[in-house]
């Protein structure tokens, strides 16, 4: 690593941590150090989008939700500068940099090093980065098993359901009913021994079993048996925060990676007479992984099918395979439809509706509508197909009751448009900060228009014009008809470089 690169990821760290709150008795760490060489991207593993969100931003806001106060301390490494620019800065929460990656646990004392011993003491939970589909719920349930359990150290885990020889995760060892000489394991029987990672089973001797003592009796586990092992480490623990701190330097690098695993902690708090708890998570996906792109696919998928349930029965959805509404428009369809009041929504194949977007009563989006951003729907507001509407995240896009827009028209920027308008197709309409456009009401824009930064009063036709900066007022004519205004064209440039063929 270069000087150059070293000082300005510790620069974006200083200028994107907060400070760290010792009144809070929770701090989760989140393991976003490493790239991911088998999702074979130049983007790092840990900005792969589920759902349209980083995969680490999901796990933070997780942690956020489901603890109770905490404080939060991100370990990044390599693409360290997009991790830390795409977080952001947040409160009680702090980056660390793990310039080498030498395993989990070393990641783990990087995290530690940014505690003051003398001030902390509350719980710590550990958490990869890649595991985009843990939810509030699930870190709830788990500090309530932790806390609950007066465990020193607890492991999330899941059951594989799968080809045993497929499993690549870490496998729990507990302790068996009966040890090798047939005596009964009494109340340590179930307890966790270790967790033995997949490479470090594959490494064994056929023929020479794992050998393990517990509190006087010794257990044997052949290579076969391990594999074949469905319960498997998750990658989340919980610790007490004066055990982790006092144990966890003395992990050793001595396995088949030649790295500090975090796991290894298992066996040394068991050595030091320290319980250790385990939990399996209610549901399967939530602890789920990903080191390839079919995985991350397959875990898109899943979030997309937990989405179409919350609203499936709420509003219409024509295809629940090929759609995209932002977690914060979710709830709020949900919030509004406790309100009692049918919202006929319906939503075409391919539509996106974004972050921010907010939605009304008896709306239409056509298919391959994209809304992104803050834009303000009225009711009964029909978006065409191939319509994208958007705007910059300091900006807001109106558009007021009962307006039409058509087919494949872009609308982007600082604007209004007033109810009853009617946008045909092939029109695009911009405003920015400086120079916003207003549309008044009962207004219709059609053929091949351009309306960027322009104020158009109410009742007015505007055909096949390009209205740069103008202001467009009603003129009502001697007839007492409204003058429409077509073919409406700036002055050319460069007319002295055309000449007729």
């Amino acid at each position: 690593m270069t000087l150059s690169r070293k000082n300005n990821v510790n620069n974006l760290i200083a200028k994107y941590s907060s400070s760290f709150d010792y009144k809070n008795k929770e701090t989760a760490i989140i393991l976003a150090a490493g790239h991911g060489k088998r999702i074979k991207s130049q983007t790092s593993k840990m900005l792969h989008k589920i759902w349209e969100k980083p995969t680490v931003q999901r796990v933070f806001e997780a942690c956020k939700k489901g603890l109770s106060k905490s404080n939060s301390i991100i370990v990044t490494g390599i693409k360290a500068e997009d991790v830390i620019q795409v977080i952001g800065k947040k409160s009680n929460n702090i980056f660390a940099f793990q310039e080498e990656q030498n395993g989990t646990g070393h990641a783990v004392q990087i995290a530690l090093q940014k505690i003051s011993k003398q001030k902390y003491n509350g719980i710590v939970y550990i958490l990869p980065g890649d595991m985009g589909l843990i939810d509030e719920n699930t870190m709830k349930m788990f500090r309530k098993e932790f806390i609950k359990s007066k465990s020193d150290m607890m492991v999330l885990t899941g059951i594989y359901s799968g080809n045993p020889d497929e499993n690549s995760y870490g496998r729990i060892v507990r302790v068996k009913d009966v040890d090798d000489k047939g005596k009964s394991s009494g109340k340590n029987a179930g307890k966790v021994i270790e967790i033995i990672e997949h490479k470090d089973i594959l490494n064994l001797d056929d023929k020479k079993p794992l050998v393990r003592n517990i509190n006087g009796q010794t257990y044997s586990f052949t290579k076969k048996e391990l594999i074949n092992n469905s319960e498997f480490n998750s990658g989340v623990f919980a610790f007490k925060y004066e055990y982790l701190v006092k144990l966890i330097n003395k992990i050793k690098s001595d396995n088949v990676q030649g790295e500090i695993y975090i796991t290894d902690l298992i066996a040394l708090f068991n050595k030091n007479n320290l319980s250790v708890g385990a939990i399996s998570a209610k549901q399967q996906h939530v602890i789920m992984g990903f080191n390839n792109k079919s995985v991350l696919k397959e875990m898109d998928a899943i979030a997309r099918k937990l989405a179409y349930e919350q609203i499936k029965d709420i509003i219409a959805i024509d295809d629940p395979d090929d759609f995209f509404i932002a977690e914060d428009v979710i709830e709020e369809i949900v919030k509004q439809d406790k309100k009692g009041t049918p919202l006929d929504i319906k939503i075409g194949k391919g539509v996106h509706v974004g972050e921010g977007v907010k939605l009304n009563y008896n709306i239409k989006l056509r298919k391959n509508v994209y809304v992104e951003g803050n834009v303000y729907l009225g009711k009964n507001v029909i978006i065409g197909e191939n319509v994208h509407l958007s705007c910059f995240p300091n900006q807001k896009l109106e558009i007021g009751d009962n307006v039409e827009i058509l087919w494949g028209d872009i609308i982007k920027g600082n604007l209004v448009i007033g109810e009853n308008s009617r946008i045909e197709s092939s029109v695009n309409i911009t405003g920015s900060d400086e120079y916003p456009t207003r549309i008044g009401k009962n207004v219709i824009i059609k053929g091949t228009s351009y309306v960027f930064g322009s104020v158009i009063d109410d009742d007015l036709f505007v055909e096949h014009s390009v209205l740069i900066k103008k202001k467009v007022d009603k003129l009502i004519r001697k007839d007492g008809k409204v003058q429409d205004i077509k073919f409406f064209l700036p002055m050319p440039e460069g007319i002295d470089a055309i000449e007729d063929l």
